[in-house]
């Protein structure tokens, strides 16, 4: 009788802590799919915060980077990238040349899906179709400095190359005495920049000044040494060359390394386009008559302030004029023209 007693206090004991512990079994799975759950759901709220808090991306493809312009309007993309809070990147091909390469880096820039794209095409036709890419996307498209033969940028934001070419044409022909022959060496014949550059050139020229005769129209791709080269050749194919055009920093500055090397200063009249310091240093020392400055840093903020205006459906004007003015030895530390030369 006491044995069966104790046998069913026994069974009842281990009953009661098999209970317990199955209990104890179950809470803690409960517990363990909790603890699992947490950082999923944190995980997601993180998810939601960064999407809620990222950046527009703007990716902004130069015709290059090689030259003191091109980091000028580097500059004033950052300037509006900072003031708009949007993301920006910068990056162009090594020469201006490289056109196929600008093409790799705007297709890469189409990938990563980006808010709007600033663009200075190189060719002002080869980009057409990743352009067409883009707005087929919605994602809106900012030309600067250089456009695209299509309406499909929302607008352009560049100098007025064809009215800039002029001047300088107007400025050769006082500088010579209205007649004479005179030369090019001009960046390429393939952007807008290159193309209204020469055009604004040459049409001044012919329409105004009978007596001056253009011997020579050569392509250096911007690179001083390539026009070094070509406008030794053009002075040594006509000797009586009175004036030189260079249409961008690097011909200009080619035009006057060839123009030292022969022994040309002073004999022929200079005249370039942009600025940087050797180019400031060339129109100092009187290698240079002068130059058309642009605007690049505002080149390079409207670029990215224009984008940001389209992705918000803001209207933007279909060309941005971002302005011109010639400056020589006269007027080059004056206030109106000294913030647009960059060193």
């Amino acid at each position: 009788m006491k044995r069966n007693k104790w046998m069913s206090v026994a069974m009842f004991l281990l009953v009661t802590v098999m209970v317990l512990s199955a209990c104890g079994s179950n809470g803690g799975n409960n517990a363990g799919e909790k603890e699992a759950n947490q950082p999923a759901a944190a995980a997601e709220n993180d998810s939601k915060n960064t999407s809620g808090d990222k950046k527009l991306y703007i990716p902004v493809i130069s015709k290059g980077f090689q030259h003191q312009f091109w980091q000028a309007v580097k500059q004033g993309a950052e300037k509006a990238a900072t003031e708009l809070n949007v993301e920006i990147t910068f990056e162009g091909p090594e020469t201006e040349a490289q056109v196929d390469k600008q093409i790799e880096m705007l297709q890469a820039a189409l990938d990563k899906k980006p808010s709007a794209i600033a663009f200075a095409a190189l060719d002002s036709k080869a980009a057409i179709p990743l352009l067409e890419k883009a707005k087929s996307s919605n994602i809106p498209v900012v030309g600067f400095d250089s456009g695209v033969d299509s309406d499909i940028p929302v607008t352009t934001a560049a100098t007025d190359n064809i009215a800039a070419a002029a001047l300088a044409a107007d400025k050769m022909a006082e500088l010579i005495g209205g007649s004479g022959e005179v030369a090019l060496i001009i960046h390429d014949q393939t952007s807008r920049t290159g193309i209204d550059r020469r055009d604004g050139f040459v049409n001044q020229i012919k329409e105004k000044y009978p007596d001056i005769k253009i011997v020579d129209i050569q392509y250096g791709a911007g690179d001083q040494l390539k026009s070094t080269d070509l406008a030794k050749a053009i002075m040594q194919a006509h000797p009586d060359l009175k004036g030189f055009f260079g249409a961008n920093e690097g011909s200009a500055i080619g035009v006057v390394n060839a123009v030292t090397e022969l022994g040309k200063n002073g004999k022929i009249t200079v005249i370039g386009y942009d600025s940087g310091k050797l180019q400031m240093e060339a129109i100092k020392n009187g290698t240079m008559a002068g130059a058309i400055t642009q605007d690049p840093i505002g080149i390079g903020y409207w670029s990215v302030k224009a984008a940001v205006q389209a992705i918000n459906g803001e209207k933007v004007e279909p060309m941005i004029d971002t302005g011109f003015h010639w400056y020589d030895s006269t007027n080059m530390d004056s206030d109106t023209i000294k913030p647009l030369l960059y060193e």
